[in-house]
């Protein structure tokens, strides 16, 4: 599943619709090698695989035995996005994936950015329980993506969760909440 392909893509069109002065992203950077060093200070903040373990997305879409991975960190210049994912996996299939992005240097409201996503992307709904707003919604690729954002240090952060149609605002609650209270 290229679920943070899609994320990325949807944050950066998000953040861009916060900005008039924006110009067309490029296309993201390829993954890094598995032989990087682990990331510290505002880089591991970046890490949505030290900020949900795949032990809390196993309870809370009810399927034990998930693993984890890191996902393709995907760069974007033009907005400033530094995104970075996890891959939540059960037998190599995908069980989701969680993408939090930060907008170094750029000035954005998280409220203004989640009323982007839902602008956006038709059909998609209000999600309670979130100080600056969550949006969830389904997709034309059949996923399901539920997104918030909050200012970290003055900057804007948006964290999403996407996975199978299966999984419903419910389930994605509590990874969404951990990762906006880790990072």
């Amino acid at each position: 599943m290229r679920t943070s392909r899609v994320a990325v893509v949807l944050l950066a069109f998000a953040l861009t619709a916060c900005s008039s002065a924006d110009k067309p992203a490029p296309s993201p950077s390829a993954a890094p090698s598995s032989t990087a060093k682990p990331a510290t200070g505002a880089a591991a903040a970046l890490d949505p695989c030290t900020l949900v373990s795949a032990d809390a997305v196993s309870k809370a879409i009810a399927i034990p035995g998930l693993t984890s991975r890191p996902g393709p960190v995907e760069d974007n210049a033009a907005n400033g996005g530094k995104a970075r994912s996890c891959e939540y996996l059960l037998n190599d299939k995908s069980a989701g994936a969680l993408a939090v992005t930060r907008y170094e240097g750029r000035q954005a409201k998280p409220a203004d950015m989640v009323a982007a996503i839902k602008k956006a992307k038709p059909g998609a709904q209000d999600v309670a329980g979130f100080a600056d707003g969550a949006v969830y919604y389904v997709d034309e690729q059949k996923t399901a993506t539920l997104a918030a954002a909050k200012l970290v240090s003055g900057t804007p952060v948006l964290v999403n969760y996407t996975g199978p149609t299966k999984m419903t605002a419910e389930m994605m609650t509590p990874l969404v909440k951990a990762a906006l209270a880790a990072s």
